[in-house]
This record gives structure tokens, sequence and C-alpha cells, in this order.
């Protein structure tokens, strides 16, 4: 299925709903794929978007999409597959299929807040988004943001700073080429080596168009319990997330700010109207009950004794894992991966299911 995901994705005109009538319609879309134009319009597409698809697929190789993505080591996970974030599936029309380079671990995940803000930082939030970003990141939050100038990229920063997770999600294809801004495609490797993951529901080689961004926007407020704005104009798209978030039954907080600054304008209006005003990281761990689900989680964390084990453990996940992967991704010996591997093994720590296949045991 994975792969004509990918081949429907490349036709800008598909989304969502598009893909929904036709998985509704057709058993796979491997037959969606070759169905007529008159079929496809049975399936709920309209008829030029049906003749569009026509004409293009003869464009489209998705064996070669499918090896680009190899290529670039990037994964297509499905509303479907297991690792597909449950908050984002609880939101109206969610991505039919987000590409991600690094991981996304479900069990960590479900506790994540977005935080956005203006491009043109101030002072003032350089000193507030690392001081609450921090004790979030330490507290076990996944922390969520665009990779954007200014608030978003000092949120993932700290976040890496603090030794924390954090999702970058783009508005275009996570390829290096297209990841956006360029200037922060160093940040985007720093975040996947660290263990987090940069995401998208763009394919390939998609460009980082102003009509892209809402949805983006979407995605972050969608895949979180709730966003953090910390300081954005009253023209910010960060006050779209902000109403995205609202619109998803999450919550909303903000930073408060001085009346004469305009990049205050944002987050105190947002408070006029309901969100919750907070100074520190504690104030979003006692709104949302926190505290006692990220200290249940730590204390079912595999925790590494070895830096050999530490190596192992950010490349092991809940889905099975090679033994030769492994030895290639952590620049380990094979035998020293097999023998730490064994001795995990013993620990309780990872579970071998068999043709050296392995997985996190918690």
């Amino acid at each position: 299925q994975a792969k004509y995901f990918n081949a429907f994705n490349q036709i800008p005109q598909m989304g969502p709903a598009r893909f929904n009538k036709l998985s509704a319609h057709f058993k796979t879309l491997s037959e969606a794929w070759r169905a007529p134009a008159a079929e496809l319009a049975r399936a709920g597409l309209d008829a030029p978007t049906a003749e569009i698809i026509v004409c293009k697929r003869p464009q489209i190789d998705p064996d070669a999409e499918m090896e680009k993505l190899e290529k670039f080591g990037v994964r297509l996970i499905t509303r479907d597959s297991e690792n597909y974030p449950r908050l984002l599936k609880e939101i109206y029309n969610p991505p039919a299929a987000l590409y991600v380079r690094g991981k996304l671990l479900a069990n960590l995940d479900e506790y994540a807040i977005a935080v956005v803000g203006t491009r043109k930082i101030s002072n003032y939030g350089r000193q507030v988004t690392p001081l609450i970003v921090a004790d979030l990141a330490k507290a076990g939050i996944t922390i969520v943001s665009g990779l954007a100038y200014g608030v978003d990229e000092l949120a993932h920063r700290t976040t890496l700073t603090a030794r924390g997770r954090t999702i970058a999600v783009l508005g275009s294809g996570i390829d290096n080429a297209s990841i956006y801004p360029a200037s922060n495609r160093a940040l985007a490797l720093q975040i996947i080596e660290s263990g987090g993951a940069v995401i998208s529901e763009l394919p390939l080689g998609s460009l980082p168009l102003k009509m892209h961004f809402p949805f983006r926007n979407r995605i972050i407020a969608g895949s979180t319990l709730g966003t953090l704005v910390v300081e954005a104009d009253l023209e910010s798209g960060s006050l779209i997330t902000a109403r995205l978030a609202l619109e998803q039954n999450r919550q909303v907080f903000a930073v408060p700010g001085s009346i004469f600054n305009h990049v205050a304008a944002g987050p105190n209006n947002l408070i006029k109207i309901g969100a919750k005003a907070i100074t520190c990281a504690a104030d979003i761990l006692d709104e949302l009950n926190l505290k006692t689900a990220v200290s249940e989680l730590a204390a079912r964390t595999v925790i590494a004794d070895t830096p050999d084990e530490e190596k192992l453990l950010k490349l092991l996940s809940k889905e099975p894992a090679h033994i030769n992967k492994l030895i290639k991704e952590s620049g380990l010996a094979a035998g020293e991966v097999s023998a730490t591997l064994t001795m995990m093994e013993i620990k309780g720590k990872v579970k071998n299911l068999g043709a050296m296949q392995y997985v996190i045991s918690r």
C-alpha cells in the first residue's frame, strides 16, 4: 500500500479526503492506481481530478519513487501503521500518510507539546523559550515545532541541549534539498541523529509554498496534547496553529508579554479569549496532569548500562530491526553488537523475534 500512497501523493490534487474516497471504494490503492477515469469518478473524485490522475500516472513510476525514499532514508507511514501518531488520527481529515526521517515513538510521543511563535523573536522570547522548553524536555515531554526561524528553531535547539526528544514538522519535502529554511538543514539532521524525527505529509522535492504551511500547522497542533505560543504578532501563522489546536479540542497555552511589544499581541489576545497563561513548565504539566504520567513513562523507559547499549537503544523500537542494520547504523563491530544484544536480552531490555530481528521489550 505504501508504494501507491507515495505514487498518488506525487499528484498535488490528492489530499486526505480524496485518499479516503479511494480507500473506501477500492480494495487496494494498487487497484485504484490502474482504474480508468470513470471508475475514479464513481469512487467520488470530481471529474477534473480523475482526468488529471489518469494523465499524470504514465509519468510516475511507483517503484522508482519508493527507491528515492530508500535513498534518503525516508519511511512512509500510513494511518494503519503502528507508529502513526495516535493523537493525529483523532483530528478531522488527518494526513493519509506521513514521510518520516528519524523515529516516531508511540509511547514517548503520547506526551507531546507544540511550541510555536514568531520568526522575529525578541530578547524576552530568547529568555523565556529556553526556560520553559528545557524543563518540559527534562520532564520527558516531546517538543514539536516547525523548524522555522525564531521560536521554533530555539525550541528545537533547547530540547537537543537538554538531551530531550523533538520532532520537526515541515511545510516542504524532507529530503535535504527541500528542507526549509535551508539554513536549518543542519539542525534537522541533528534532530534525526538525536533520536527525534523530521516529518511532512508532502512528497520528496515539495517546495515550501505558502499554502502548505496551514496544513503543516494542523499536524503540529493535532499531534500534541497542547500548543504553547511564546511570541507572535496578530498576523502570525502561530495563531493559526493555536486556532487549529482549539478546533481539535486541545489546550492552548500562552506566555504573557508587554502590551507595548507587537510580538506579545498574539499571546496576550489568546489569553483574553481563554488560553491558559503560563510562566513556567510546571504550569503546563499541572494543567494537563502530566507529572504522574511522565513519571510512569520514565519508569518503563529502558536505560542503557553501557555506551554500546546506548548506541543500540537509539536504533531499536517496537518495529523489528535486523542485526545487520544495527551493525551498519551503530558503527560497532559485529561481535560487539551480538554480545551487547545477548546481554540486553538477558536483562529483559530487548527481545529476539527470531531470524536475527530485535525489538525493544518495554
